[in-house]
């Protein structure tokens, strides 16, 4: 197998004018900052000619990449110290999953994953999905902890991916954000992408995937509001996206906006943002299962000083 993938293309009409790390993006399907890199390792060609990131392309010259084959990501058995397994049988196993860990492992992470954990203590999980996500029908981010599920059995793998994507399953989240969301019930329904000048975050934008918040307010403090979701989509970053869109930001999400002096104060290092209730429809009986997650050290140490100061 080449270590490289050769991609050429004329440049359409369309992108006249642009600048080639924009080119690459729109044409390959690459983040601008990946364009740039491979620009800067003399891996792109204009008509022959290696450019510069900032240059200008023109219609119908030929733009060619060199892209490197994709890594494989491997699955590493690793028992993580404070993940819990909240449930388990023939089908299913239920963790509650701390933070600084990943769903899955994936080219650029090299920390602990859910997949390495259940690895580590002998659970084995259904072998469809690609060879790194085996088992996994959801994810939650590194920086949110709660409950995830995983299908052990292939029957439950297939029953659970089409109620994820039926949207019947029940996913509560807690999140305490910044000020007091006005309304103080409503829904956010805000197309989400790529931000286009940052990888690794998101944004609202007009060309986003269709994504839909419910939220209601727990309770309302002078500096801060413990709000509980519900997500109808799953999208990446989405309730970090869609309150920081809302100028409410979850309290200690700096990359989304949250006030550091607060963060600070409250003594928190992520996102106040924990998956607190996970609800559906068990893939063989049928029956309704629920599961709960209490808050973690640092969560409730941040709200019950957020609590102190109203």
């Amino acid at each position: 197998m080449s270590e490289h993938e050769s991609r050429s293309v004329y440049v359409p009409e369309g992108l006249a004018g642009e600048r080639v790390d924009v080119a690459l993006s729109r044409l390959f399907g690459l983040s601008r900052t990946r364009g740039g890199e491979l620009i800067a390792e003399g891996l792109v060609l204009l008509d022959g000619v290696a450019p510069v990131k900032s240059e200008r392309v023109d219609a119908g010259v030929l733009l060619e990449a060199q892209i490197p084959s994709a890594r494989v990501a491997e699955v590493v058995a690793e028992v993580v110290e404070g993940m819990d397994i909240v449930f388990q049988d023939d089908d299913i196993v239920v963790v509650d999953k701390p933070i600084g860990v990943a769903a899955h492992p994936s080219v650029g992470w090299e920390g602990p994953t859910v997949s390495g954990h259940l690895a580590g203590a002998g659970v084995r999980i259904s072998t469809s999905g690609a060879p790194e996500r085996q088992g996994i029908v959801q994810r939650l981010d590194v920086g949110t902890s709660g409950l995830m599920v995983v299908a052990k059995s292939e029957q439950a793998y297939s029953v659970l991916k089409q109620a994820f994507r039926d949207r019947t399953v029940d996913k509560t989240y807690h999140s305490l954000v910044q000020g007091h969301p006005d309304p103080h019930t409503g829904t956010i329904d805000a197309p989400i992408a790529r931000h286009p000048k940052h990888d690794f975050k998101f944004t609202v934008r007009g060309d986003g995937r269709p994504s839909i918040t419910h939220y209601d307010t727990l309770e309302a403090h002078r500096y801060a509001s413990l709000l509980t979701i519900k997500l109808e989509t799953g999208r990446t970053h989405q309730i970090r996206v869609h309150m920081s869109a809302l100028k409410h930001p979850c309290v200690g999400d700096l990359q989304y906006g949250a006030d550091p002096t607060l963060a600070a104060k409250v003594g928190l290092e992520r996102q106040w943002l924990h998956a607190v209730r996970l609800g559906f429809d068990h893939p063989r009986s049928g029956e309704y299962v629920q599961f709960e997650s209490p808050y973690p050290a640092d969560l409730q140490h941040a709200l019950d000083i957020v609590r102190d100061l109203s």
